[in-house]
């Protein structure tokens, strides 16, 4: 929540905080701390209560669908057999995106856009004044 204030921004919030809230502060700092202790024991007596009625040990991560039917539904050969059709499809893209990548380098190799610039400009200086059908200085 705080990862991108400096010290700065955090003086000046806590000189803030002392402005709005005067000699009250430390109580309500003191309040906020015991709010913040009685939600975490509220959710660890939550995830508690649930491993007693389940009868399982689940922690607060495992209530993610995901990872709640990795752990209790598919054993490691479901999963590995779900894997392997989209490993193989990955490994195909890869490889053709791989193709494609050496293409463009070969594409840009051949184009060589330093070399195409010299050669152009070299024939713009063959062009004499009387064939310009504008003034370079006026524009």
């Amino acid at each position: 929540m705080f990862e991108n204030l400096n010290w700065w921004e955090i003086g000046a919030l806590l000189m803030l905080a002392l402005l709005i809230f005067g000699e009250r502060l430390p109580k309500v700092i003191g309040d906020g701390l015991r709010m913040l202790r009685g939600l975490r024991a509220m959710a660890q007596n939550a995830t508690t209560d649930l491993n007693r009625e389940l009868g399982t040990d689940l922690q607060l991560q495992d209530l993610h669908p995901k990872a709640f039917i990795r752990k209790h539904l598919l054993s490691e050969e479901d999963e590995a057999a779900i894997r392997k059709p989209l490993q193989g499809l990955f490994d195909d893209v890869k490889q053709d995106l791989n193709g494609v990548r050496s293409d463009l380098t070969d594409v840009a190799a051949a184009a060589d856009i330093k070399n195409n610039r010299t050669a152009s400009d070299s024939a713009s200086t063959a062009v004499t004044p009387a064939a310009r059908k504008f003034d370079l200085d006026a524009t």
